[in-house]
C-alpha cells in the first residue's frame, strides 16, 4: 500500500481509504463482521477510514468506535456534518450551532477524543462560509479535530472558501471529497485543478459508478430495477432510458480492456482515480469481506500510458456519462425561481 500526505497537513494516509457508508442497517448490520472488515483493511495496509454522522443514522461511526478499540493510534479518522439528523430545526447545516453539537455526538459514538479530518459534508446556501470555516478553526484550537475540508463542494465554491479564509485570516479547507470514476470525469475541468492550486488532499469516493463498474450491469443483459442501488434511482439504470445505453456501452468497452491488461473490471475502475496526480486517497465501500479483498487485489495495478489513453477514448476527459447519486446540486439549478424572473419582467422591452 503507497501513502501519502494529506493536503499538507503532515497527515500520511494510505492510497486506499476504508469508506463506511456500508456499515450499519443501510448496508450491512452485522457490528461484528464490519468490525472484521475493518481490522482486515488495516491488516492490508489502510490506515484511513472515513464515515458520517448521517450513514445509518449514526450507526456507522458507532460501529467504527467499536473497531477503533486498541488501535485508535494507527488510524486517521475522517468523518463528516451537514445532513438532518433526528428530527427537529437546526439539527443539519453547516452552522455554529450545529456542528458544535454535532462534532460532540461524533466523538461520543466514535468513542475517541479528536478526529483526525472532520469534513463539511456538503454546501450549506443558508450558512456564511466564513461562519463555518470559524466554528472549524476553534474546534481545531480545542482538540477535538486536527483537520477540516470539504465534500461535493463545486470549484467555484472551494474557491470561495479559500478566498474568504485569507480575507478573514481564518484555517482554511485542506481537503475535497469529490465522486469520481471513469464513468464520471466532471471534477477533471475544475475541482480537481482548484484542489492542487490550493494545495489541497483529495479523497474521492464511487469510483465503482454506483456499480455500473461492478461488472453487474452489461449491455443486452437482464438489469433487475426491484433491488441494490437499481431500485432505489432506477432512471439511472433502467435500459429502456436512451441516455442509459451510453453507460452501458462504454462499460463493455472497459471491460474488454480490463482483459486485455489481465485484471477485473472493478480492478480497472479502482486504479482509475490515483493515477491522476491531485487525487490523495480513493474511498473504496465494501459491504462484505469478499468486496474488500477483491478490491484491494487491485491495489499494486499500474495503469500505463496506453491503458490510460484508451479511457480517454471511451470517456473523453472531463466528461460525465452520468451524474453521480448523491453529488451536489446547485440551487441556481434546481430552483426554478432562480433561473427565471417574475413572469411581469420577462421581457426586453
Amino acid at each position: 500500500m503507497r501513502y501519502r500526505i494529506l493536503g499538507g497537513t503532515g497527515i500520511e494516509v494510505s492510497a486506499h481509504c476504508l469508506g463506511t457508508m456500508m456499515f450499519g442497517a443501510v448496508g450491512n448490520p452485522d457490528h461484528e463482521e464490519c468490525v472484521r472488515i475493518m481490522h482486515a483493511a488495516l491488516d492490508h495496509g489502510i490506515n484511513f477510514v472515513d464515515t458520517a454522522d448521517m450513514y445509518s443514522a449514526g450507526e456507522s461511526e458507532t460501529i467504527v468506535g467499536k473497531a477503533l478499540k486498541g488501535r485508535r493510534d494507527d488510524v486517521v479518522l475522517a468523518t463528516k456534518v451537514h445532513f438532518q439528523m433526528g428530527e427537529g430545526r437546526n439539527r443539519s447545516g453547516n452552522s455554529r450551532r450545529w456542528i458544535v453539537r454535532a462534532v460532540e455526538d461524533s466523538l461520543r459514538r466514535l468513542d475517541t477524543d479528536w478526529i483526525d479530518l472532520y469534513q463539511v459534508h456538503r454546501p450549506d446556501q443558508s450558512t456564511d462560509v466564513e461562519e463555518t470555516l470559524s466554528v472549524l478553526g476553534d474546534l481545531v484550537r480545542a482538540g477535538k479535530i486536527r483537520a477540516f475540508g470539504c465534500s461535493t463542494f463545486p470549484a467555484e465554491e472551494i474557491a470561495e472558501a479559500h478566498h474568504v479564509a485569507e480575507r478573514r485570516a481564518l484555517p482554511r479547507f485542506r481537503t475535497e471529497q469529490p465522486p469520481y470514476s471513469i464513468l464520471a470525469r466532471g471534477i477533471e475541468g475544475g475541482v480537481l485543478p482548484v484542489a492542487r492550486r490550493y494545495g489541497m488532499g483529495v479523497l474521492t469516493w464511487s469510483p465503482l459508478a454506483s456499480g455500473f463498474l461492478s461488472g453487474k450491469y452489461r449491455l443486452g443483459g437482464a438489469i433487475d430495477l426491484t433491488s441494490g442501488r437499481a431500485a432505489l434511482t432506477p432512471a439511472r439504470f433502467d435500459p429502456a432510458i436512451p441516455g442509459n445505453i451510453a453507460k452501458l456501452e462504454a462499460v463493455e468497452q472497459l471491460v474488454e480492456l480490463a482483459d486485455s491488461i489481465g485484471c477485473t473490471l472493478p480492478e480497472l475502475a479502482v486504479a482509475f482515480p490515483p493515477a491522476h496526480p491531485a487525487v490523495t486517497s480513493v474511498i473504496i465501500g465494501p459491504r462484505t469481506m469478499e468486496q474488500l479483498e477483491a478490491l484491494v487485489k487491485g491495489a499494486g495495478l499500474v495503469l500505463d500510458d496506453a491503458t490510460l489513453d484508451r479511457i480517454d477514448e471511451i470517456v473523453e476527459p472531463g466528461r460525465n456519462l452520468y451524474h453521480p447519486d448523491g453529488a451536489w446540486k446547485s440551487p441556481a439549478l434546481t430552483d426554478v425561481g432562480q433561473r427565471r424572473r417574475v413572469l411581469a419582467d420577462r421581457s426586453a422591452g
